[in-house]
C-alpha cells in the first residue's frame, strides 16, 4: 500500500507507514468509494469539457452570423 502522504511504499497489512509514521489503515470500503468518487470525477469532467467545446463552437457560429 502507498503511504497517501509521503507516497513512499508499506506492506498491505501495515497499519502505520514505516516512512513518515503516520496512520495507513484506511478501511476496503473507503478506498473503494474513493476509487469509485475519482471515476466519476473523470467523467464529469470530461463531460464538461466536451459541454465548453460545444459552447465554444456556437459562440463561434454566433459571431459569424451577426458580422
Amino acid at each position: 500500500m502507498i503511504c497517501p502522504y509521503c507516497l513512499k511504499e508499506n506492506a498491505d497489512e501495515v497499519l502505520v507507514c514505516v516512512t513518515c509514521s503516520r496512520d495507513i489503515a484506511v478501511p476496503a470500503t473507503l478506498i473503494a468509494e474513493r476509487d469509485d468518487l475519482l471515476k466519476k470525477r473523470d467523467a464529469a469532467r470530461e463531460e464538461l469539457q466536451r459541454a465548453m467545446a460545444e459552447l465554444a463552437m456556437f459562440k463561434t457560429k454566433q459571431r459569424k452570423r451577426s458580422a
